[in-house]
């Protein structure tokens, strides 16, 4: 049994496809920020500070990771979503990922976010 879910599986399978470089190290991070996100959805919740810090932390990993622009761009605004840590703006968070990651990375890793982003508003 995988502890990913779907959508983080598919991510990890496209990663494994691609070639060192920038649009491997973007589809890192979409993994990485999929993972915190989906961690708000957890019932019971995790407690407030330990989303905060999980936050920090993937900021922090995300600044060494030389993925593009756009990407990069569009990941300030959703880190901006997940400092706050509702449940109810996951989906919001990982939407705004969509269209960057379709200009930067392809059409494959977009469908993966927008139907985690579908997952979660649905939760």
């Amino acid at each position: 049994m995988s502890l990913l879910s779907p959508a983080a599986t598919a991510l990890v399978k496209l990663m494994g496809e691609l070639p060192r470089g920038p649009r491997r190290e973007g589809v890192f991070a979409l993994w990485l920020t999929l993972r915190v996100a989906e961690d708000l959805l957890l019932v019971p919740p995790p407690p407030e500070r330990g989303s905060k810090r999980r936050v920090v932390a993937l900021e922090q990993r995300l600044s060494s990771l030389g993925f593009p622009a756009p990407l990069r761009r569009a990941m300030v605004a959703t880190l901006a979503e997940l400092r706050e840590a509702r449940r109810d703006r996951v989906g919001q968070a990982l939407l705004l990922l969509v269209a960057p990651a379709r200009e930067a990375l392809g059409p494959e890793a977009s469908e993966i976010l927008a139907r985690a982003a579908r997952s979660a508003g649905q939760r």
